[in-house]
């Protein structure tokens, strides 16, 4: 088995894929290993679509296989630890790969077991979650058999992959139930470890009326930390200038939770994560990618340190910079000018047919795509979530041509 690469990359998602895709475009040459265990490849933010009963769970799976570009090496077994000064990565087999350049792209992990009371619980008394692929057909579910008492949607108190999702979700549920007459026989009540509803001002007014549309109870600064599912209560950290100040127990009939999330443990016990950081982000320039200590190591995605939405629109954003950047540093020997703003973009589902699509840079500046204002909620934008996206996904961004 091949041990060494010019580029190895940890993590076949959306930006391990599509990274190799783009630099195999600029250069076919290149010698690219992919280390990553999964079977299947999954279009996760359709995850929200199907648990509101509106699009195909099978439509967002596909095999790993199919999505893995033709010339890479595919490394079927997972990363267990980085040795930065000998340019080797350790697999969970025991297998030692080496590299010239090292791009660390594995996704969040989703730290469920924060959660007291969760593990076997998923699935059922209308615990739910559209953060799993095997969970977001009991959202539809729960979202039937609720006709009355509290519909509870939780956000957590660390950054998350679409920060936006708990959220659509919920606006999503609230129409459902306005439309079956059901709104305000059930309650819906957000609550978040987060301060405020969105971080641009633009967007957040909007989401403010829409909140305010569907009667929506929001509680800040509460943060999940324990189900007792049998009795149907959760139980919230309240929070008060960063420290906890109490807890709070709720009654519920159904809850759908948003996991708090991390780096994955490989990455937070390495010397390539952010010293003394918990979560474990991988220490990066933010507008560059290029590790903060191990100038050969770089970046991107859900798991870098990069303080950016963690959407596939910011991977579709920063893997034509990085590309770039790599380029210049395999044919020249030096950095290219390419910088990443911080784009990101939430395409915030407010009801069926209606979408508001949040673009934003790294100030939480509004950074538009199109030539009207993307602050209003438009049936077009709800066209393009449901229909235009998984098809750009699956046919041009996986593929490097988008």
């Amino acid at each position: 088995m091949k041990q060494h690469f010019q580029i190895l990359i940890i993590g076949g998602g959306n930006a391990g894929i599509s990274l190799a895709a783009q630099l195999y475009r600029k250069d076919s040459k290149l010698d690219i290993g992919i280390l990553d265990p999964a079977e299947k490849h999954y279009y996760q933010p359709a995850w929200t679509l199907v648990g509101a009963g509106v699009f195909d769970q099978k439509a967002t799976e596909r095999t790993e296989a199919s999505v893995m570009p033709k010339k890479a090496t595919w490394l079927k077994e997972a990363a267990a630890s980085f040795e930065p000064e000998q340019n080797t990565v350790v697999s969970a087999g025991g297998n030692r790969y080496t590299y010239d350049y090292l791009v660390v792209a594995p996704g969040i992990q989703l730290d469920w077991h924060k959660i007291k009371g969760l593990e076997g619980n998923l699935g059922r008394n209308g615990i739910t979650s559209n953060y799993l692929y095997n969970m977001a057909p009991y959202t539809w579910e729960a979202l039937q058999k609720t006709k009355k008492g509290k519909a509870i949607f939780t956000n957590p108190n660390t950054p998350i992959k679409c920060g936006g999702a708990p959220q659509k979700i919920m606006y999503l549920a609230s129409d459902y139930w306005r439309k079956q007459g059901l709104l305000g026989d059930v309650n819906v009540h957000f609550y978040s470890g987060g301060g405020i509803i969105f971080g641009v001002p633009k967007y957040a007014a909007t989401l403010n009326k829409v909140i305010e549309r569907y009667h929506i109870a929001t509680h800040f600064l509460h943060n999940l930390v324990e189900i007792k599912a049998d009795d149907k209560l959760a139980i919230f950290d309240v929070y008060k200038d960063g420290q906890v100040v109490g807890q709070e127990t709720v009654d519920f009939e159904m809850i759908h939770i948003t996991p708090p999330q991390s780096a994955p443990d490989f990455l937070k016990n390495s010397p390539l994560a952010v010293t003394d950081s918990p979560l474990g982000w991988v220490d990066v320039d933010k507008f560059t990618f290029q590790h903060n200590r191990y100038p050969n190591v770089f970046s991107i995605g859900d798991a870098s340190s990069t303080p950016n939405a963690k959407t596939g629109a910011a991977i579709r954003k920063q893997v034509p910079v990085l590309v770039q950047q790599m380029i210049s540093l395999i044919h020249e020997g030096k950095l290219a000018d390419a910088q990443y703003s911080g784009y990101g973009s939430c395409p915030l589902v407010t009801g069926y047919g209606k979408l508001v699509l949040a673009e934003f840079d790294y100030n939480n500046e509004p950074m538009e795509t199109f030539p009207f204002d993307q602050s209003k909620e438009r049936w077009s934008m709800y066209q393009m979530k449901t229909k235009v996206l998984p098809w750009l996904y699956w046919n041009k961004i996986l593929n490097g041509t988008a």
